[in-house]
């Protein structure tokens, strides 16, 4: 998505496919903030281990269009942003989903703003309420698996319509998140934040793929639409 009318560019660069968007926490949430009410929609992905993987080895089409229609693309995972350090060279800041949302509750969300979530239940909008003093939280708790029933979608998109606001979470995971985001932003809506879950499982099982990604970036840059890897000092795949 194009800058608007005097927004600074932001910087991206090219990373296992995707291109990340080089700001960290502080300045991501200052962007997000300074976009006007009455701005278009815009949206937000933070890609881990997970979605790299999603994108790279799982191919799912969907997915890719969520991401590429995406006006910023944080890096989440500290499993990635090592790797790109390391075998790259690539200096990337890190900006992840949980931390950035955190941060804009802290810093900029006033008790005035209207939000919107997707996912929770009555006891996150009851937390919401009481922890940051919000007078207007319209939230909507789909069932498990809803993202393969259609009505739910619908009506998930309906209620983001339905419920206009500067800030709209979408807390149902990956890649449900996105999915909605990007049919959000075909119809029309507000801004939003994901706040990824299973960090645990995420590291541990999900990164093991992220590996073999990074070894074929390794050997073949261009295919993941990267430059070669610069010399970092740091020992090559197979060295001693």
């Amino acid at each position: 998505m194009p800058a608007q009318a005097g927004e600074a560019p932001i910087r991206e660069v090219p990373y296992l496919g995707v291109r990340i968007s080089c700001l960290d926490v502080p300045a991501a949430a200052e962007r997000i903030a300074a976009r006007g009410a009455d701005a278009p929609f815009a949206y937000v992905v933070t890609p881990n281990a997970q979605h790299f993987v999603r994108l790279g080895r799982l191919k799912d089409a969907r997915f890719a269009d969520a991401y590429a229609h995406a006006w910023l693309r944080l890096l989440d995972g500290k499993t990635p942003r090592a790797l790109a350090r390391r075998v790259f060279g690539l200096d990337l800041p890190h900006a992840a989903g949980s931390d950035l949302t955190a941060y804009l509750f802290a810093h900029h969300i006033s008790p005035g703003d209207s939000v919107t979530v997707i996912g929770g239940g009555a006891e996150m909008r009851r937390r919401l309420i009481a922890q940051f003093g919000l007078k207007a939280v319209n939230l909507l708790n789909p069932s498990m698996g809803f993202i393969t029933k259609p009505e739910e979608v619908e009506a998930c998109v309906d209620f983001v319509r339905a419920h206009p606001a500067r800030y709209v979470f979408f807390a149902v995971g990956a890649p449900a998140s996105e999915y909605l985001a990007r049919m959000v932003e075909q119809r029309g809506g507000a801004v939003l934040m994901l706040n990824p879950k299973g960090h645990a499982r995420r590291v541990f099982v999900e990164s093991l793929p992220l590996l073999l990604m990074v070894a074929d970036a390794r050997r073949d840059p261009a295919a993941y639409g990267m430059a070669g890897p610069k010399d970092t000092g740091a020992p090559g795949p197979g060295a001693p």
